[in-house]
């Protein structure tokens, strides 16, 4: 069953499973068998696609969100799902038109410790940049609260049909009134469905210490381990790291995080043929964050420093990234979203340069060593004004510029010649217009 498959039977047998719990419920006259909040919206747009290999493609989106949360104390859950299908009219064909992101949580509460179960699953046609789904134009919020770009897939794509999904476990103790212990667990999938870069599968491992200084003020100590595989190799990267972290909430609404600490290259097996292995290495991790509640909206921007299991296109990365976000209710009636991120991408070990070969009978692409350092500079930002229509209607409009520059050819190991890669190369523009249905939110009390 397709990636796209699964989750859309995953959706419809949770909205299924409501339905029949609420039709119980109600024939027995007890009402509602669970409590919390629902949320969904439809939309309706036009897009006009230029640049890039994508100039004057006409599409139209139809999308949706849902989200779910309950208010259990005990047994928390939360659900976030949105997606939709594009249908191209004009212009160069496409690598595919459905997309999807499903988003749950599961926790267990006790009276000084938490266990929480999560799970990150996102298929699409072009690395998502805009949006909780990720595809620009479709009309969801922009700028506010929500997952974006996928860890580990910093280099941008286009017409290339990937399955990306993160679990994580995670236990949280709170020892005394300022010490709490946390252990987190993750494991990670990435799938290229047309076999357009390599397939990497992701582990990692997290424990660590906070110390609440006072009430606005804690610090932390983290030791993680990760471990990036490809595809069909016995070759990994591994990364082990030493963060430190400061937390500082200046007041309700203005909130800092920042993080240091090295972190340790290494990597073993045998990389795909004509591959170089990450040489070992030690470099310095960093991480900030700030958060301003806006009394009508939202503002934030993180920055990033580390390393990544390379997006499928090097055995292994170094990314500097630079995210912002910006929403804001003009009114009753008028909302106004920004969002931009500078992603810098840095191969652990030199490029290669490709030559024809034959394995099994087969002819490949092969690799051989070449004395430069891949980089891939990434830039995307987006910007969308909302205005209601009504109490359940509203339109919307607008704009999504991504470019990308690579100073080097990027081929895939082991693929044969016939396959393509495609890399989002040059200035990508999207311009957008629609119509959405958005109904108030709905309350369910046991």
């Amino acid at each position: 069953m397709r990636p796209c498959c699964i989750l859309l039977a995953i959706f419809f047998t949770a909205v299924a499973a409501a339905r029949a719990q609420d039709a119980s419920a109600t024939a027995a006259s007890a009402g509602p068998l669970v409590s919390g909040t629902l949320r969904y919206d439809l939309r309706y747009s036009q897009t006009t696609q230029f640049g890039s290999g994508a100039d004057n493609q006409q599409w139209s989106y139809v999308s949706g969100d849902a989200s779910y949360a309950n208010t259990s104390k005990r047994h928390p859950f939360s659900l976030q799902y949105g997606g939709g299908y594009g249908q191209e009219w004009v212009g160069p064909s496409s690598g595919g038109n459905v997309f999807q992101h499903l988003n749950l949580s599961q926790g267990i509460a006790g009276r000084r410790w938490n266990l929480t179960a999560s799970d990150n699953a996102i298929y699409s046609f072009e690395t998502p940049t805009i949006g909780f789904s990720g595809v620009p134009g479709t009309g969801e919020p922009v700028g506010g609260s929500g997952s974006t770009t996928p860890p580990d897939q910093t280099i941008l794509t286009q017409n290339t049909r990937l399955f990306n999904n993160i679990t994580t476990v995670g236990f949280k103790e709170k020892l005394n009134n300022a010490i709490t212990f946390n252990m987190d667990g993750t494991t990670g999938q990435m799938r290229y469905i047309d076999d357009t870069a390599l397939n990497m599968d992701t582990l990692m491992a997290e424990a660590g210490v906070t110390l609440r200084l006072n009430a606005r003020t804690s610090v932390s100590g983290q030791y993680s381990f990760s471990r990036y595989s490809y595809g069909s190799t016995d070759y990994s990267l591994q990364t082990q790291m030493l963060q430190f972290s400061f937390i500082r909430r200046w007041s309700k609404r203005f909130t800092t995080t920042a993080a240091a600490g090295p972190q340790w290259i290494a990597s073993a097996g045998t990389p795909s043929a004509g591959a170089l292995a990450v040489p070992n290495s030690t470099m310095l991790s960093l991480s900030a964050m700030a958060n301003y509640q806006l009394r009508r909206g939202t503002a934030s921007v993180s920055y990033f420093r580390g390393t990544t299991g390379g997006s499928g296109f090097t055995l292994g990365s170094k990314i500097e990234s630079v995210n912002g976000n910006f929403s804001r209710e003009l009114g009753k009636n008028l909302t106004v979203g920004l969002t931009g991120a500078y992603i810098r991408t840095t191969a652990l070990s030199s490029a290669e340069f490709e030559y024809a070969c034959t394995i099994d009978n087969q002819t490949y692409l092969c690799l051989a060593p070449l004395n430069l350092t891949p980089v891939t500079d990434a830039i995307y930002g987006g910007a969308q004004a909302t205005r209601k229509l009504g109490r359940n209607f509203n339109l919307f409009a607008n704009y999504t510029a991504i470019s990308q520059s690579v100073n080097y050819t990027i081929t895939v190991p082991n693929t044969p010649i016939s396959s393509s890669v495609n890399i989002l190369s040059g200035l990508y523009q999207v311009i957008g217009f629609g119509i959405g249905y958005s109904p108030r939110e709905l309350r369910f009390k046991k």
